[in-house]
């Protein structure tokens, strides 16, 4: 199997996230540093969030069809 790897910045404020988990925006779509833009849940942020936001550059693992196999912070 193989798998793509994408990294990305997300800045977000806590009120901004409250549209994303209330059904308003159940989708985040960010710009990777490899160039193309990928749209997924909000709730694979959901471990991330703070009492500011989410704030910080994570990592997206993809299968070959596109499923996410993994999001974690890197930093």
């Amino acid at each position: 199997m193989d798998t793509k790897e994408y990294y990305f910045y997300v800045d977000i404020y806590y009120t901004e996230l409250q549209r994303h988990y209330s059904g308003h925006a159940a989708t985040i779509r960010v710009n990777t540093e490899e160039g193309p833009k990928i749209q997924f849940p909000a709730t694979y942020l959901r471990p991330y969030v703070t009492q500011i936001g989410i704030r910080g550059r994570f990592k997206l693992v993809l299968d070959d069809r596109n499923e996410i196999l993994s999001l974690e912070q890197v930093s």
